[in-house]
């Protein structure tokens, strides 16, 4: 633990190396992280009336490659992002967790009770409870502690706010009971764990994994129980371009939108059986084009092109790998608008056919080729039918992308990040 003074005296105003690390260079993002955390210091010794602390940080992350091919056992390649959630901590003696989130009202988890509980579903003292039932199963020790937590990674943008806050609790515990001997993929797989049996939604592990582990990341999920990760050595800082995701907004939450958004692995599953496998990794592209005549008279036409986007991004992540490792980043980029031209043409998840007039993402893909053409990248991000779209943007025109699309969508929809090199940590300043 550390005392609040010293702690504001390290950061420097932001002039700290760890901080470019996590932030960038720029001196105003340096300065304003700098009062963010001493704010967040200054609120946590109000509340909790102590000022020995420790200082958290877990980034949101972005999909970069594999669109859709996650729940159908693919490979899929994904990056901690600067937009991240902190938090000040520190063990309060207790059976009891105490946490202020900025926005939301305070919460408590005692340390006493650990079965799952329905009426908990979809809240933070769920994940927070199944996070501790989790790492004390796993022979981690657990304890009671307070924290304040200030989120800057945007619900609903595709940047999995839910998984960076999971990472985070994970992180606290781990250090602030476990000396960090917790290794990030099991912090990971523990925050999936709490998500899937105690806040009560099925996810993936990609979420949680690029989170906690920092960098790049790619995932085979051939083997959903055990998934293979591997850090991917690049550095995107240094290529010059800006990796900005903007929310176009749209998507339904009615019947037929959300029965579109399901009919994705669906009818992918749906060729896969026909030819007597469970997913679309456990049969070959050669194998599916050889029986079309028989799968499209079981299936229809639209599960075979979804079939034919998951062979083809299943593949080109590994390939988009190569070409990282080989440090061959125009190779990348071109394959970053393969992969989105194919999501539009035979994925099918740019828009709800349901409400054809709203096309927002389709829209923001036209004006991203418009300006990026030749020397950028653009495609849709994440689930699709609305959300966010994802651009790789040259420095030279990161003005002009930006003010086109904010012009549509929107002052403030586009956030332009890079990929950070650090996953859940805690600042050793």
């Amino acid at each position: 633990m550390t005392k609040i003074s010293s702690l504001i005296e390290k950061i420097n105003g932001g002039n700290h190396p760890l901080f470019k690390e996590l932030y960038g260079t720029d001196v105003n993002i340096l300065k304003e992280q700098s009062e963010r955390y001493t704010k967040l210091m200054y609120d946590f010794e109000s509340a909790f009336m102590a000022d020995d602390v420790q200082l958290f940080s877990s980034p949101g992350r972005t999909e970069i490659g594999g669109n859709h091919t996650d729940h159908n056992y693919g490979r899929v390649l994904a990056g901690a992002v600067n937009l991240d959630n902190i938090a000040v901590a520190a063990a309060n003696g207790t059976n009891t967790i105490r946490i202020i989130s900025a926005g939301y009202p305070e919460f408590q988890v005692e340390l006493t009770y650990f079965k799952p509980n329905d009426s908990e579903f979809y809240t933070s003292t769920s994940l927070v409870k199944g996070i501790a039932a989790k790492m004390k199963e796993n022979g981690y020790k657990i304890g009671g502690f307070d924290a304040c937590i200030e989120g800057r990674v945007p619900k609903g943008s595709g940047l999995s706010s839910s998984a960076s806050f999971e990472v985070l609790v994970g992180a606290i515990i781990n250090n602030l009971f476990n000396d960090g001997k917790m290794s990030a993929v099991e912090n990971a797989i523990i925050g999936q764990w709490s998500e899937n049996n105690y806040f009560g939604k099925p996810c993936g592990l990609m979420d949680q994994t690029a989170c906690s582990v920092g960098g790049l990341i790619t995932i085979d999920f051939k083997d959903p129980a055990n998934p293979i990760v591997k850090e991917v050595d690049f550095d995107f800082v240094s290529t010059g371009f800006a990796l900005v995701i903007t929310d176009v907004g749209g998507g339904h939450d009615d019947a037929a939108s959300q029965a579109e958004y399901a009919s994705l692995p669906t009818e992918m599953k749906s060729v896969a059986a026909v030819l007597g496998a469970k997913v679309l990794r456990e049969v070959t592209l050669e194998q599916i084009v050889e029986n079309i005549p028989i799968i499209r008279e079981r299936t229809g036409d639209r599960a075979i092109l979804r079939a034919y986007h998951f062979q083809g991004d299943n593949a080109r992540v590994v390939e988009q790998v190569a070409a990282l490792e080989n440090n061959d980043f125009q190779s990348f980029l071109k394959m970053v608008v393969e992969s989105g031209y194919s999501s539009y043409m035979y994925n099918q998840n740019i828009f709800d056919v349901v409400h054809k007039d709203e096309q927002v993402v389709s829209l923001a893909l036209a004006l991203s080729e418009m300006i990026l053409k030749g020397s950028g990248a653009w495609r849709v991000h994440g689930g699709g039918f609305g959300g966010t779209i994802q651009a790789f943007v040259p420095q030279n025109k990161l003005d002009e992308y930006v003010k086109t699309l904010e012009h549509v969508y929107g002052k403030g929809t586009c956030h332009k990040l890079f990929i950070r090199a650090k996953g859940a940590v805690k600042l050793d300043l």
